[in-house]
């Protein structure tokens, strides 16, 4: 009954993706990336078992605080650079390198490695689909490289090579930093007990 639903929820998820990789605007490619994500809870609750549920609920959560701290890092160099063009923001690695730190962190959340509760979600939704039907998990296999190519080129084109800045930059404020733990710490923590939410 659920399988239109799961195949274009899949279909939907990679197609997201892919147009995360054209995006040169930042807060584009996050929304986008949010998009791929939600594909996937999709998928994961119309499988109805378990362990898909479990999975959604806690991707939902997961993607919450990775998509905000994105948001928020995308902010701060918004803050700084008045542009949302990546290949304009690049540099930050020698101007501000806890916010690169920052944004080294994020991006490997969003990919969803360990220990992050990202990890967990995203390996419960891939047995369930797999469980459901060996076939789905090339699609999730593809999407989820997809997702690392992005995450990586994101990273990479906000933060490495020479700096296009031409004015002074202001170095990040203790408040940013808080913000920052304040996102990554409860997603570490979740997965280790990870039954406080599924």
């Amino acid at each position: 009954l659920f399988l239109p639903f799961i195949v274009l929820a899949l279909w939907g998820a990679t197609l997201a993706n892919l147009t995360c990789l054209q995006q040169t605007d930042l807060k584009s490619l996050i929304a986008y990336s949010s998009v791929s994500h939600m594909g996937l809870v999709i998928a994961a609750v119309m499988i109805q078992t378990q362990w898909s549920l479990s999975g959604a609920m806690s991707l939902m959560i997961a993607h919450g605080f990775t998509s905000s701290a994105l948001f928020c890092l995308a902010n701060t160099t918004y803050e700084r650079t008045k542009t949302r063009i990546m290949i304009l923001t690049r540099g930050f690695h020698n101007i501000l390198p806890m916010a690169t730190t920052w944004w080294l962190l994020t991006s490997l959340m969003n990919i969803a490695t360990p220990p992050t509760m990202n990890f967990t979600s995203e390996l419960l939704i891939a047995s369930s689909l797999f469980n459901w039907c060996p076939t789905t998990i090339i699609i999730f296999g593809i999407s989820m490289l997809i997702t690392a190519s992005y995450s990586l080129h994101m990273y990479l084109s906000t933060q490495m090579n020479s700096s296009k800045l031409n004015s002074n930059t202001t170095p990040t404020h203790t408040r940013e930093h808080i913000l920052m733990t304040l996102h990554t710490i409860p997603l570490i923590l979740i997965s280790l007990k990870p039954e406080l939410v599924i």
